[in-house]
């Protein structure tokens, strides 16, 4: 017992960050909860996970390139594409609908793809290279969809947008009602999205190689690259994963809004608070320290706060005031440890 309080202790100091956005997320949705005249309810719930998940799967695309130390500008733009494109393809037939989803997710993952190549052999800063190619992700976004619209299938909008006991009614896999499942029938699906994603996606690159590689990058490039560990495709593998979480992200709010839009102010304010969720989570953004489910925490307190502009009535011309001063406390919250340090060459070790 006494070794494994002594070990949480030790995560907890070590992991000050990720426990702190925890415990503020608890507080201000158990908070909102409570100010809600339907707080605690499974539709309330649902609503705040239909809200979230756009912006938690662009949070984890940023905080790759965070990780080593730089940012990727162009996860808005991503996102963006894709769910232009989803809007065109993800419906007809259940096999269409299945071909859709997948181009989608690798339409994303290609362009992370190219973004990686564009740094590491075109040796470009990685804030200026996806800049650059976020205004081209706009540009085919604008083509495909120059005004918005789609037809995205009608039973997956409604099954993936509601609860669990909805997803299985819609497809009739077994009875909704039966006892055995009425425990989690009431579970948000996007909900679920977000953690099979993490679980399967995030939680087993971070374990292998490639991911110990970025981590390695974000500490100390220069050792990592003597230690003999591949860090050009640690790069084009972490902008490429970039690329599949912002295009979950774009997939999903095709589904969710069932059309497309090639919203260039939208794009540029997922972008930003992207940034400000990955700060929030505990990421530190001179690389090498946090991870994705931080920043999926980030997120989901960023999305918090907004939910209290409708609960407070608090005027729509003073929200983006709010948002802005958030945004602001967040990133300065990494800045704090630049500040404590007492020899800049310290940031290079």
């Amino acid at each position: 017992m006494n070794s494994l309080l002594s070990s949480l202790a030790i995560s907890m100091r070590q992991n000050r960050g990720f426990y702190g956005a925890l415990f503020l997320l608890s507080a201000l949705y158990l908070l909102y909860n409570i100010l809600h005249p339907r707080g605690f309810s499974s539709a309330v719930f649902v609503q705040n996970a239909n809200e979230s998940v756009a912006i938690v799967f662009v949070a984890m695309a940023q905080t790759i390139p965070v990780l080593m130390g730089g940012l990727d500008l162009s996860v808005g733009a991503v996102m963006t594409l894709a769910s232009c494109i989803a809007s065109v393809l993800v419906n007809g037939s259940p096999l269409q609908i299945v071909f859709g989803m997948i181009v989608t997710l690798a339409s994303g993952t290609a362009f992370g793809f190219a973004n990686g190549l564009i740094i590491v052999y075109g040796r470009l800063q990685p804030i200026i290279a996806t800049l650059a190619t976020g205004a081209i992700a706009m540009g085919l976004a604008l083509f495909i969809r120059p005004k918005p619209g789609g037809d995205i299938d009608g039973d997956l909008n409604w099954a993936l947008t509601n609860s669990l006991w909805d997803f299985v009614d819609t497809y009739q896999l077994f009875d909704p009602d039966a006892p055995w499942f009425q425990p989690i029938a009431w579970i948000p699906t996007p909900f679920l999205i977000i953690i099979v994603v993490a679980v399967v996606v995030w939680i087993p690159f971070r374990r292998t190689v490639t991911g110990r590689t970025i981590y390695a990058i974000g500490s100390a490039e220069g050792p990592a690259y003597m230690s003999g560990l591949p860090i050009n495709r640690a790069k084009i593998a972490a902008f490429t994963l970039s690329g599949f979480f912002a295009s979950c992200g774009g997939l999903y709010l095709a589904i969710q809004t069932a059309s497309g839009n090639a919203d260039i102010t939208q794009a540029g304010a997922y972008t930003l608070n992207s940034i400000a969720a990955v700060v929030l989570g505990g990421t530190s953004l001179l690389g090498g320290i946090g991870g994705a489910i931080g920043s999926l925490i980030g997120a989901l307190i960023l999305r918090v706060i907004s939910f209290y502009f409708r609960i407070l009535s608090i005027d729509p011309l003073l929200q983006p005031l709010v948002e802005g001063l958030v945004l602001l406390a967040a990133v300065s919250l990494g800045a704090i440890g630049v500040l404590r340090v007492k020899n800049r060459l310290d940031l290079f070790r």
